[in-house]
């Protein structure tokens, strides 16, 4: 996150009680939060990070500075067909007044009215979005409010506020003591109790700060959001980030923490993976690097990361697409394959950008006054669009239909041509050349007839893969293409292995666990016959041989999921078990044994 705050200084009058009987308001509109963590354990992380309950997949689209209508209006007609999982909002809260696009992420209120529509046009747009199958994550402020060299004025609601004067909402116990702004960030106490560049910076270790924030979250979840992206969420304590979490009225609710990692700092992302997601920065920095050098390199793209269950990815957003580091539109054809690789590659949880075009960095969206923004324009050049390029659409499809498959088939040429399938699912051939180039590719793929779905939305471009799983094609210069069982000329998923029918295999569960009375132990995971990690789906366990607990499913030989044990009582609560996802496949002959302990 970068900001550039303008302004002069403030008055700071606030009675502390006046703060305390408006949160006691907010907290009785929006929702009481809980007060206090789950009872033990935590909820899975699902492959690649975020999963959505309308089985569309993990794919987020990121759109930067739409208004609410207009990112309703995209659910509708674009995002949601393309097979998006999730569309990610810019902050939703009362910001400074001004046409800079880091405006918004400068907090005045938690009042949901600002340049980017009103809150029933936030409901509304949650609501259609959802009705498309499409999930709502907002962009969550919660580090800070708008700073010192900001000084006084009113917000984008008419709210007015000043330095340490936040009426209703902050005095200055709130704050952090450091008073000056972040100069070294090898120093963890700076970096986390210090302003960012002239930020408030709020005493996120406070109960009533975690309170107060927690009370704005569950009042957007209350409007049906799906979850949250934590901005500058490395300059809060992940213990804070915890404890704020475990006071929503959804505690696993979607969670990404902006948490930008360098070598030699105090603080790493690592640090934050027990409550979410978290973005793995080093992912967009080496798509940069390789698609300026070899991309042969991209094939140990997850070495030295995040675990991919826990990644959130991407090739830029709103604050790299300005700062030079990483990709952005302007790299052209480059950029179109770097997401094409990311939609295609088994690592984290993808997520594709879509802003404007600007020459000046802190510019606003196209058209921006000091309270509002224009609705976006995809039939202008000012409004990137990206979901709707044939080949980010297609991707999505890709992804959507490999999800759960390993990567197979891997063939580079040492430098900037690739190829990979995804089991036998999919391939993608990669050419980040200037030339043209022609060759034969060996894939996992079954015999058939399939659409090039990064050449052509109409399957107008296709290529015919034999019974060996080889075939020929030609990829023009910086371009590539893709093909999935999902999308074929006759419309048909090919057989691969034609004349037998798939194995079904019974997978045997144990688990050592010890219940209270009244619950009951499932295994839930990532695939439909366990429930797609909904508790009340999941498979329940006999207890006859407490404390072992068994039971068994049947999945086809070869699957590969990850699952985690609940505990359910009569009311319906939950317990979920600690740490990572566990991953397992079914073997080739239909059989696997799970012999767990509870953690």
């Amino acid at each position: 996150m970068q900001h550039a705050p303008i302004g002069t200084a403030a008055p700071r009058p606030l009675i502390r009680l006046a703060a305390a009987l408006a949160l006691a308001l907010l907290l009785a509109v929006a929702g009481s939060p809980a007060t206090s963590p789950p009872a033990q354990g935590s909820p899975p992380v699902p492959s690649g990070g975020a999963t959505s309950e309308n089985g569309r997949g993990d794919a987020i689209l990121n759109l930067f500075q739409w208004t609410w209508d207009s990112v309703a209006a995209e659910c509708t007609s674009t995002i949601g067909p393309a097979g998006f999982g999730y569309v990610q909002v810019s902050p939703p809260q009362e910001t400074i007044q001004g046409t800079a696009w880091w405006t918004s992420y400068q907090p005045v209120s938690y009042k949901i009215e600002g340049k980017l529509g009103t809150r029933a046009e936030f409901a509304a747009m949650v609501e259609t979005c959802n009705a498309a199958g499409v999930e709502v994550i907002a962009d969550a402020v919660i580090n800070h409010t708008t700073g010192a060299n900001v000084g006084s004025g009113t917000g984008t609601a008419g709210t007015p506020f000043g330095i340490d004067y936040f009426p209703g909402i902050y005095g200055a116990a709130d704050f952090n003591d450091c008073r000056t702004n972040i100069s070294n960030y090898q120093d963890r106490f700076q970096v986390q109790n210090c302003r960012l560049v002239s930020l408030q910076d709020l005493r996120t270790g406070s109960e009533y700060v975690q309170n107060t924030l927690a009370g704005y979250m569950n009042d957007l979840l209350s409007l049906g959001v799906a979850g949250f992206r934590i901005d500058a969420a490395k300059h809060i304590p992940a213990s804070d980030l915890a404890a704020i979490k475990s006071k929503l009225s959804d505690p696993n609710a979607y969670w990404v923490q902006e948490v930008i990692g360098a070598a030699g700092e105090p603080i790493q992302e690592s640090e934050y993976t027990g409550t979410g997601d978290v973005h793995e920065f080093d992912y967009a920095r080496q798509l940069k690097s390789d698609f300026d050098g070899s991309i042969a390199n991209l094939q140990h793209i997850a070495n030295g990361k995040l675990p991919s269950a826990q990644a959130g990815v991407f090739v830029d957003n709103h604050d790299t697409e300005r700062n030079g580091e990483t990709m952005n539109e302007t790299w052209g054809a480059k950029y179109v394959l770097a997401n094409t690789f990311m939609l295609a590659y088994p690592y984290g949880s993808p997520s594709v950008y879509s802003g404007y075009t600007f020459t000046d960095k802190d510019a606003g969206a196209p058209g921006a006054t000091a309270t509002s923004v224009p609705d976006a324009n995809c039939d202008s050049d000012a409004w990137t669009c990206t979901q709707r390029w044939t080949e980010i659409q297609g991707m999505v499809g890709f992804h959507n239909t490999v999800a759960g498959t390993a990567l197979t088939n891997w063939w580079d040429d040492g430098g900037d041509q690739i190829a990979f399938g995804r089991g036998d699912k999919g391939f993608v051939a990669i050419n980040n050349t200037g030339s043209a180039t022609t060759r034969t590719y060996d894939s996992s793929l079954p015999a058939g007839t399939y659409c090039d779905v990064v050449a052509a939305s109409d399957c107008s471009e296709t290529i015919t893969v034999a019974a060996d799983g080889t075939f020929s094609a030609t990829l023009p210069a910086y371009g590539a293409l893709a093909l999935h069982v999902g999308k074929t000329s006759d419309g048909t998923t090919p057989d691969p292995d034609p004349g037998t029918d798939p194995v079904a295999g019974k997978v045997s569960v144990s688990v050592h666990a010890s219940t209270v009375w009244g619950q009951e132990v499932r295994i839930v995971g990532s695939v439909p016959e366990l429930g797609g990690w909904q508790p009340a789906s999941g498979v329940a366990l006999d207890p006859s041989g407490y404390p072992s607990w068994t039971g068994g499913v049947d999945l086809p030989a070869g699957t590969s999921f990850e699952y985690k044990y609940v505990k359910v009582d009569g009311t319906g609560a939950v317990v979920w078990e600690s740490g990572a996802n566990r991953t397992a496949t079914v073997g080739a002959d239909g059989t696997l044994a799970l012999t767990d302990t509870w953690r």
